[in-house]
């Protein structure tokens, strides 16, 4: 099976707030056609890097490339292909649901088939009664509001998926839902970045994971070859042992 092209890519990347530098000469490569799981403990410097991803913030060193593209000096282009769901659902309060899609899908420019879809993925989320009123989005709840930023992003269908706790305040049918459509875009090719603290989640739909501590990047691979890089450092542990112990020991100070 041929390697699919990486399509995040960060090359010696630094991220320092004064003293504190919560990012250190991070080198990573995420191709298309799987989904790679960034864990770690609080603070450890995964909200930083995924803000970084999307040029939220600027890094301090090392470049940053989006299916090749620059993310500062190509940002139009980098940007169009990226996807962010973060874990506090941003929307405009004012707006009506149908008036926040219909204001994304002006601002990426998207065909007259927007709208087809983003009524299929709202009936999909048990959300079209709500959407057909005049209800503002400052009346949803964070769980609704989550939903239409899916929606949003589903209906544009980007090649890069960057998503930093996106199943808070979800319901257990809308989680399934949501890790279900996850794992579609990735079988057709998209590049899935998950940050989570909910390691049954990564164990569960990722292909690859990564442990960042103290901002600096330990260990990529698979949870196979977590269990070999354990053994190299001569930690002890049980065959039998899931995700979350494997990452605990790998985290132990």
């Amino acid at each position: 099976m041929p390697e699919m092209q990486s399509m995040i890519e960060l090359e010696k990347v630094s991220k320092s707030y004064g003293a504190v530098q919560a990012v250190k000469d991070l080198t990573l490569s995420v191709p298309g056609g799987g989904i790679f799981a960034l864990l770690g403990p609080n603070g450890a410097g995964k909200t930083t890097t995924v803000k970084l991803l999307c040029g939220l913030l600027a890094p301090d060193a090392g470049q940053i490339r989006v299916a090749g593209f620059d993310l500062f000096k190509d940002a139009a282009r980098a940007k169009s292909l990226i996807g962010l769901i973060p874990d506090e659902p941003y929307v405009y309060p004012k707006l009506t649901a149908w008036e926040f899609l219909e204001l994304i899908a002006g601002m990426y420019r998207l065909d007259g088939q927007w709208a087809e879809q983003a009524r299929h993925y709202l009936e999909l989320f048990d959300l079209s009664a709500a959407v057909c009123g005049k209800n503002l989005l400052e009346g949803f709840s964070h769980g609704m509001k989550q939903k239409v930023v899916f929606t949003s992003i589903l209906m544009r269908n980007p090649s890069v998926w960057l998503l930093d706790e996106p199943l808070v305040g979800l319901d257990p049918k809308s989680m399934r839902i949501v890790k279900e459509l996850i794992c579609e875009r990735a079988r057709l090719g998209a590049a899935v970045l998950l940050s989570t603290h909910v390691l049954s989640i990564a164990e569960e739909i990722a292909v690859r994971i990564g442990i960042i501590n103290a901002g600096k990047l330990e260990f990529v691979g698979t949870k196979t070859e977590l269990r070999e890089w354990l053994r190299s450092r001569n930690i002890q542990f049980s065959e039998t042992e899931n995700l979350e112990d494997l990452f605990l020991k790998a985290t132990l100070k």
